[in-house]
């Protein structure tokens, strides 16, 4: 089994038609019609993934999507007709981790949704015999690598999946400049397209966290025209 994803999709004809390929595909499925029956099935289900529709009822999918990152790190995918730059933006600043748009092919989606599963339990604590403690400090930012636990001034930062790989790459790397294309290869492990709205989006929302003045940023510096990299304290 692949593992187990959660669609919350309204549209039965789709819901019915995404779960019996990803079933074929090898992955247990559960099934939510509104976000609140989402919400409920998420508290008592362990899943790997969500695939989440955003015109939902009761409780529409931002909602849900910023409900669940306030306890939760699992990868989510966002399936949506509203496939405009300014939704796919609120999708991603929400945390999610990807935007597919309606209609979608079949046989591309088990292969993203196996990608950010495979993602996501790369970045998985390890067993107490093998876990190390190599934390890295920047100023007043320390992040335990191994167990991928974000601190500053010593209270934890609460991350999504995505932002935690960004200030690991930059982290790991203290005197490299990285491209926007370089930076999606490295954390979306996808070809890059130019579609520098993932990047600025992610990018916005972690300094939202990680530093004093977001419009200043001192911990993620940009290089106007030529990328990103770590700042010199």
């Amino acid at each position: 089994m692949n593992g187990t994803v959660l669609l919350v999709e309204d549209d039965l004809a789709i819901g019915e038609m995404v779960m019996n390929y990803l079933r074929g595909e090898g992955f247990q499925l559960l099934h939510a019609h509104d976000g609140e029956e989402a919400l409920e099935i998420f508290s008592r289900h362990d899943c790997d993934l969500i695939l989440l529709d955003l015109m939902l009822p009761k409780l529409n999918g931002m909602d849900f999507l910023r409900m669940v990152r306030e306890k939760s790190h699992i990868p989510i995918l966002i399936l949506s007709a509203k496939g405009g730059e300014a939704d796919k933006a609120i999708g991603l600043g929400f945390g999610a981790d990807d935007y597919i748009a309606k209609p979608f092919s079949m046989i591309e989606l088990p292969a993203r949704v196996k990608a950010a599963i495979r993602r996501a339990t790369h970045y998985v604590d390890k067993s107490p015999n093998q876990r190390q403690s190599r934390v890295i400090t920047v100023h007043e930012l320390s992040m335990d690598m191994d167990n991928l636990i974000v601190s500053k001034n010593g209270v934890e930062l609460k991350l999504t999946a995505k932002e935690l790989q960004i200030l690991q790459l930059f982290l790991n790397n203290p005197k490299k400049v990285f491209t926007k294309q370089q930076i999606f290869n490295s954390v979306w492990n996808d070809d890059y397209f130019g579609d520098e709205n993932v990047i600025n989006v992610h990018m916005s929302r972690l300094r939202e966290k990680i530093e004093d003045e977001p419009s200043t940023p001192q911990y993620i510096k940009t290089l106007w025209g030529i990328g990103y990299r770590l700042g010199e304290f």
